[in-house]
């Protein structure tokens, strides 16, 4: 995907607004769980997720390579949105996001205040990803889509950082949205010739990619009723399905009651909030404990954008529902 040299590269781009993330090992997680556990903390930067790390990489390349371009506009659930509404401001470009009607309205919120346009269309992602490319037609603007080799060599800078700063690893646990945090994972962990073992993790309520690993090409489902909105895809990316097959070590599917229970467990043990994709790693963790007893493994939180809502049902020791 990228070479060192390119991946080092980028890390003064990304430095400039995202400090270092920290990675942590939690002794109530290696208490609980039988393994040292590392947390990679990407709720901590300016958008409380690590898709600012892309969307950094992406307007820097734009501003040199694209300077004469009037706007961008792109779909999300809330963090990719987040991400090029803040880069696009600290770049001056002009950008607009399209969700899907009923979408986080404190993630809309964030995504207004960091500057963006913000357009309602469609059931889910997957629908407010085709009118986005619809509007960048219609009114010149550029499209930028939720996969792009940009946004994945941006967010390999935390996986630099991890494999940088918590040493050897036995294995990663990740979410899949639509792919660039993983495929980030695997080019880092290859680019600097290392051996640790990389386990996606999706919603058992939208894995298309899980049955997409298993056919060996994209399988689209039909919803995507998840919680867990950064997993909240229908249509898996093509190319990233062939990085992932070809880097990840397999797939590991978890439920929504796995997932809000890995949010009460990160919350107790590490003080941190986590969202639903962000706390899937570790559901997917807790799920293979007996494989993983006595190695060093990580997790990685990508953010910690939840609605208070919604974070307020699950401390409640309930599941949110999502028809």
């Amino acid at each position: 995907m990228f070479t060192l040299a390119e991946l080092e590269a980028v890390l003064p781009v990304v430095r400039a607004a995202v400090p270092p993330t920290p990675q942590l090992a939690w002794p109530l997680l290696a208490a609980r769980l039988g393994a040292e556990v590392v947390v990679k903390h990407e709720n901590h930067t300016p958008i409380g997720a690590f898709k600012l790390r892309g969307g950094l990489v992406y307007f820097d390349r734009l501003k040199r390579e694209r300077p004469g371009v009037r706007g961008v506009v792109s779909a999300t659930r809330g963090n990719h949105g987040q991400s090029l509404a803040y880069a696009g401001a600290r770049a001056g470009v002009a950008v607009t996001i399209v969700v899907p009607r009923g979408n986080s309205a404190e993630k809309n919120a964030a995504m207004r205040a960091f500057g963006a346009e913000l357009v309602e269309h469609g059931r889910d992602f997957d629908e407010a990803r085709i009118h986005a490319t619809r509007l960048a037609a219609e009114r010149g603007l550029e499209y930028a889509p939720s996969f792009h080799p940009d946004l994945v060599l941006g967010v390999a800078t935390y996986a630099y950082e991890l494999f940088k700063g918590a040493g050897e690893l036995d294995a990663v646990y990740v979410p899949i949205g639509l792919g660039s945090g993983i495929c980030g994972l695997i080019g880092t962990r290859d680019a600097l010739g290392l051996s640790t073992r990389i386990v996606g993790v999706v919603s058992e309520r939208a894995n298309g990619y899980r049955l997409s690993w298993e056919s060996g090409q994209a399988v689209a489902t039909d919803s995507a009723l998840t919680f867990a909105d950064g997993m909240a895809v229908r249509v898996p990316d093509a190319g990233a399905l062939q990085l992932i097959r070809r880097g990840a070590e397999r797939i590991v599917e978890v439920s929504d009651d796995e997932v809000a229970e890995a949010i009460r467990i990160l919350f107790s043990d590490t003080h941190n909030t986590a969202e639903g994709a962000g706390a899937a790693p570790l559901a997917a963790l807790i799920k293979e404990r007996a494989r993983q007893r006595g190695r060093r493994v990580a997790v990685v939180l990508t953010g910690q954008n939840i609605d208070r809502s919604m974070m307020l049902e699950v401390l409640a020791g309930r599941t949110p529902s999502v028809a």
